[in-house]
This record gives C-alpha cells, sequence and structure tokens, in this order.
C-alpha cells in the first residue's frame, strides 16, 4: 500500500519562496495523478495543481500559475511543489494526494484516493 509523506512546510515572510515535497513509501507513484490541495483555516479544500506521474503532464488551478510549480523526481520518487512569492493568504495545510489520471476529476477532489497527512504553511505578512 503506497503511503504518501509531505514535507517542507513551516513559517516563511510574505515574498519568500518555499518548496514542498511529496514522497510514496511503500510502492511508486506508477500510472496516478498526483496532487496538490490546501486548506486554509475556515475555508474548504481547494486544487493547486497536479502532475500526471507517467506522462509528465501538469495542471494548475488558474490562479495559481506563475507562481506555482509542480514536479516530478522519478528517481527520488518524489513530486514537489515550488511556492514563489508567498503571500499570507497561502496560508494553510498543503496536502499531497494520488489519484486517477483522468483529465476530466484531475482538479478535484474526488479523482484522488490517497492522502497525506498535510503540512503547515504559514506565511507572516
Amino acid at each position: 500500500q503506497v503511503q504518501l509523506v509531505e514535507s517542507g512546510g513551516g513559517l516563511v515572510q510574505a515574498g519568500d519562496s518555499r518548496r514542498l515535497s511529496c514522497t510514496a513509501s511503500g510502492d511508486t507513484f506508477g500510472d496516478r495523478a498526483v496532487g496538490w490541495f490546501r486548506q486554509a483555516p475556515g475555508k474548504e479544500r481547494e486544487f493547486v495543481a497536479s502532475v500526471r506521474w507517467s506522462a509528465g503532464s501538469t495542471y494548475y488551478k488558474d490562479s495559481m500559475k506563475g507562481r506555482f510549480t509542480i514536479s516530478r523526481d522519478r528517481a527520488k520518487n518524489t513530486v514537489y511543489l515550488q511556492m514563489n512569492s508567498l503571500e499570507p493568504e497561502d496560508t494553510a495545510v498543503y496536502y499531497c494526494a494520488a489519484g486517477r489520471p483522468i483529465v476530466g476529476v484531475i482538479r478535484e477532489e474526488r479523482g484522488y484516493y490517497l492522502w497525506g497527512q498535510g503540512t503547515q504553511v504559514t506565511v507572516s505578512s
């Protein structure tokens, strides 16, 4: 059974960059989509970005394009989320998830069936 482990969260200042990592243990990501979601206090969880592990194609929430970049390292079995020019509004728990590589649901929680425990990112002003 694949388990997802996120790391890289912490406290940063506005304008800083941060890179989150999601590593699969127990197995590889295989033919899955691997996505990042986030949940801010008092808000619903929202899609950030995703990558199809096999094909390498990437998908973003429109508002995240340009500041956030998702990538994968096959050798390390790891997916990264590079976050630049962070703003206080980016404060959230960031979750890694793996699921079906289907474009129709790749931006939706229902497309994912494996979730990590989350990592907190706090951006101070």
